[in-house]
């Protein structure tokens, strides 16, 4: 049974008392999951494999794309093409309606880009991405290389002209990243401390940049995924599974999985459906409170 407990022992209303569904499992670690509204369909890749798969409203799973090139995050934009960080070739690519492929980012200030990571599509196109060094540090969810660039930032991408802008240079592992439900605010976890940070908009830059809330509990931190739902709440990965944020930064408690979880993302005809990639398998449960439509 999945529970959610809260910080004073409570439960805490915001999943159903259905359990928690194993709906597929057999894979090196998932991650990535990206719902498509039209189609009813999840997206999720497999880093290590270095498969992209899409499981359909039977239960079916079928490989989208092999190799990948390791890829991870992944977000749809607003014309329902797949954005997607890939850690092989350290660059952020686009599936187009057509099938195709095409680069949408892979240097800053000449020199390439050290390893996208995550990603998130605006209301207005825009594109943020996370590049910490991951997928050149590690041989098991990318290739090992030199780090080329000194910052891990996070970027702001303007896809119809190529504008790449450095937003923010002051995280050592950014990685997880939504916005608030406005889009004034940028939060973006930090892998290597834990935490999640608050960045204000403003100008072409995140400004700010306050802890709001740090994961805490037994196990390794391991801050990823990053989302928001409906309501302002904002969800973590962290020890024991998913931890929820009230909009103000306050505790309100763990949504727990049997596995180390990396990423998720809610899905189904209400957006009331948590799709979980946790490490080996993909879960899912139900909540009170709907996620965001792509598009």
């Amino acid at each position: 049974m999945t529970a959610v407990q809260g910080t004073a022992g409570r439960p805490a209303q915001l999943v159903t008392d259905e359990p928690l569904r194993q709906l597929t499992t057999g894979y090196l670690f998932t991650e990535g999951p990206s719902w498509h509204p039209h189609e009813q369909s999840l997206t999720f890749t497999d880093i290590p494999a270095g498969r992209i798969f899409r499981l359909d409203a039977a239960g079916d799973v079928t490989v989208v794309r092999d190799p990948s090139n390791k890829a991870n995050g992944t977000a749809y934009d607003r014309q329902g093409r797949l954005v997607v960080c890939e850690h092989a070739t350290s660059r952020l690519v686009r599936r187009e309606l057509d099938g195709s492929w095409t680069t949408l980012a892979d240097r800053y200030d000449g020199r390439e880009l050290n390893s996208p990571n995550d990603v998130i599509v605006a209301s207005d196109g825009t594109i943020y991405f996370t590049d910490p060094p991951y997928g050149r540090t590690s041989e098991f969810v990318g290739v090992l290389r030199e780090v080329p660039l000194d910052v891990c930032g996070v970027y702001r991408l303007v896809p119809d002209t190529g504008e790449l802008t450095l937003l923010i240079d002051d995280l050592d592992g950014p990685n997880g990243l939504c916005l608030s439900l406005d889009e004034s605010v940028l939060y973006v976890n930090d892998t290597e401390h834990g935490n999640i940070r608050r960045f204000r908009l403003q100008d072409g830059r995140g400004t700010g940049g306050e802890v709001f809330a740090v994961t805490s509990g037994p196990g390794d931190p391991v801050v990823d995924g990053l989302k928001i739902d409906s309501t302002g709440n904002v969800y973590c990965t962290g020890p024991g599974g998913i931890h929820v944020y009230s909009p103000d930064g306050a505790h309100v408690g763990v949504i727990e999985v049997p596995e180390v979880v990396g990423n998720f993302v809610w899905g189904g005809e209400d957006l009331c459906t948590l799709y979980i990639c946790a490490s080996t398998s993909v879960y899912s449960v139900r909540t009170t409170v709907a996620g965001l439509a792509a598009f």
